[in-house]
């Protein structure tokens, strides 16, 4: 298990991560998500004994990582997937780290089978490609067969194929019992992959939940409802009936309804008293990207315009509120910020 207790690292005047505490327990694949400069990897470095917190501690299964007897066989790791030195082969730069941890020679050939590498063991690692280097940082972190094991974006340079490998194997290393800490941007993956989830913003902790209770407290379901296109009547009859019964009701572009507010079967009774026919009746309920955008809005560092045009026009930037920069009483929109992530917090340096 990792345990982290008030976990603050700064860099000068920079705060990357503050006061951050939670546990990564063993048996289920726990994603780490936050946003560009949250702190994520400055964590994990932190877990690993490779920075130094300024306050708090963390722990691994219940000792400072400095102070794990070997700690390679206790726990591994993949931060960078380059940290290779490229004069080295695949079968050498393994055996090396086995060597210098006291793990059997054996277990080179185990790993580089289990990822996939065995007929590129002789190569050079300078000549691998993205997805390849990242299937020999997998194959290192796997080396010593450990208990805890941390991931940063380990899909990433990945085909599908690989993709999918490495759900499958996240999946199975926590079934064994094992810890297991995975940092990624990808939300569909995580998705499939994580069981519980950790999020950071600006350092700080803004979730600690499984993926389930994640999206249902960070989103709101709502039904899709379609009448005849052929009839537009309809639509607006439809749309006065469910309000009228308490619903609210947004229009979607594609002419569709969005309502809320009421189940399914109510909607079916309103529209059947309404003597309105319908084409589509469906719920949706939001995906962890949905509801990982709608917590983390506001906390990005960086913000790109949604307009594509943006730039490419001689005058003024359009405002997405109305109006344009520059003009006489415009003024730039402000996001909401929860109150836990008001405090400046800059981007984590690492």
């Amino acid at each position: 298990m990792i345990e982290a207790v008030g976990l603050t690292k700064r860099y000068g005047d920079k705060t990357a991560v503050d006061d951050l505490s939670f546990q990564v327990r063993p048996g289920m694949v726990t994603g780490f998500l936050g946003p560009n400069g949250s702190g994520k990897s400055t964590t994990m470095r932190m877990v690993l004994g490779l920075d130094t917190p300024t306050s708090g501690h963390v722990t691994v299964n219940g000792h400072p990582y400095r102070r794990l007897p070997n700690a390679p066989r206790h726990v591994g790791a993949l931060l960078d997937a380059k940290a290779v030195h490229g004069g080295r082969d695949a079968y050498r730069h393994l055996l090396s780290i086995a060597q210098l941890s006291g793990i059997p020679a054996h277990r080179v050939d185990d790993v580089l089978r289990l990822v996939g590498l065995s007929e590129v063991a002789g190569r050079r690692t300078k000549g691998f490609s993205l997805g390849m280097g990242q299937r020999l940082g997998i194959a290192a972190a796997l080396l010593g067969d450990p208990q805890v094991l941390l991931f940063d974006e380990p899909v990433n340079g990945l085909d599908p194929e690989g993709i999918l490998w490495v759900r499958n194997l996240m999946k199975s290393l926590a079934a064994e019992g094992r810890t297991v800490f995975v940092s990624s941007h990808l939300m569909s993956e995580m998705a499939l992959t994580a069981d519980h989830l950790i999020v950071i913003a600006r350092g700080r902790l803004l979730a600690d939940m499984s993926v389930r209770e994640f999206i249902a407290a960070n989103s709101a379901g709502f039904a899709r409802v379609r009448v005849p296109d052929t009839d537009p009547a309809q639509r607006e009859k439809l749309t006065s009936a469910l309000t009228t019964a308490g619903a609210q009701v947004l229009p979607e572009q594609d002419g569709a309804l969005r309502v809320t507010g009421m189940p399914l079967p109510r909607i079916s009774d309103v529209a059947h008293e309404a003597q309105v026919r319908l084409w589509e009746l469906s719920p949706h309920h939001a995906s962890l990207e949905e509801a990982y955008m709608r917590l983390t809005q506001g906390m990005v560092d960086y913000r790109s315009t949604a307009d594509p045009q943006v730039g490419m026009r001689s005058g003024p930037a359009p405002d997405p509120a109305g109006g344009w920069a520059g003009e006489p009483g415009w003024s730039p929109p402000q996001q909401p910020v929860p109150a836990a992530a008001r405090p400046t917090l800059t981007e984590d340096a690492r």
